[in-house]
């Protein structure tokens, strides 16, 4: 297993530098933290409009470049359902625990699965499965979503509110955590629809999710160490080929991350241009339909957004591949 860690590590870093290599400071200078309104790209915006209003629903976009100020927007302060995009928080709260000392990536613990029963504070009761490494973990959660995984260290970290406070102490403002994910999937049971009434636990805006993901690139927030296990294990993503990746070039990096509910399906992530830049951009599809075809609005965004930062128009003119 240290073997295999070892190899993880080593393509986490090499992922990690490839996303982080700066352009020459007289092309691009890095933007302030909070992605400033210095030029919104109105032509991108209208393009993005036209997809949202084909798609039905209720869209949230938010689309940053990274390495400057240019951004467009759909809804980006509107809270929508994180789903399983929250484990990225989850991960980023571990890992802050490592840079600190106060946690270890080859500590073991046991996998957290449902029972179907629900404890006196509403959340459902978790019995243990085998142990895992942190590392480990980390990685099944982000490249297969694994959700077992993600509530062992969700428990390590202290819970909901720990990963909720480590994001306000990281500047995010619109991103919150509440529910373990065996609760949030008891609960998603219900097949509430968030187009007609929004339950803001475990959400987050375009906006906040792409502070998150700028904050990691440009190492705001963790050690290049950290950065690199979860950056590193985002551009592993398994989940997804339908999304953000579906309709980008052959070879196109993308570190990114998916979630899905009943009748939501979202996408977030980082996107390298040819040219070195870096676009952040996390959008959330909720209404109406299939995943499949909230997925299909998804890779429409994302291949819009990424020829909107190159050259402009884009035209969709084919379908996600499935």
């Amino acid at each position: 297993m240290s073997t295999r860690r070892s190899r993880i590590a080593s393509i986490a870093i090499a992922t990690l530098a490839l996303f982080a290599t700066p352009l020459p400071a007289q092309t691009i200078q890095p933007p302030p933290a909070d992605f400033p309104s210095v030029t919104i790209d109105h032509a991108l915006e209208s393009q993005l409009r036209t997809i949202v209003a084909n798609s039905g629903g209720r869209i949230g976009i938010y689309a940053a470049d990274i390495d400057g100020t240019r951004q467009a927007t759909i809804n980006a302060e509107q809270a929508f359902p994180m789903a399983s995009t929250m484990k990225i928080a989850v991960a980023a709260a571990y890992l802050q625990g490592v840079d600190e000392g106060r946690l270890r990536l080859d500590t073991s613990y046991p996998l957290r699965i449902g029972t179907g029963r629900t404890g006196t504070d509403g959340r459902v009761i978790t019995r243990e499965g085998m142990s895992l490494t942190a590392q480990s973990l980390i990685e099944l959660m982000i490249t297969k979503s694994d959700n077992q995984a993600t509530d062992a260290v969700l428990a390590a970290v202290g819970g909901p509110g720990a990963v909720t406070r480590w994001l306000q102490l990281a500047g995010i403002s619109g991103q919150r955590v509440d529910r373990d994910i065996a609760t949030l999937l008891r609960d998603d049971l219900e097949k509430n629809d968030p187009v007609l009434g929004l339950d803001k636990r475990d959400s987050s805006t375009p906006a906040a999710m792409v502070g998150l993901l700028g904050k990691l690139h440009r190492g705001e927030v963790l050690t290049p160490r950290s950065r690199a296990v979860l950056l590193g294990a985002m551009s592993r993503c398994l989940t997804g080929k339908t999304r953000i990746p579906a309709l980008l070039p052959a070879g196109t990096l993308v570190a990114h991350k998916t979630g899905t509910l009943w009748s939501q399906t979202s996408d977030v992530g980082i996107i390298r241009l040819p040219d070195g830049r870096n676009v952040a951009l996390a959008v959330f599809v909720t209404g109406p339909g299939s995943h499949s075809g909230r997925a299909q609005t998804i890779a429409q965004v994302a291949r819009t957004v990424y020829d909107g930062f190159i050259v402009g128009a884009y035209q969709p003119t084919y379908s996600a591949r499935r």
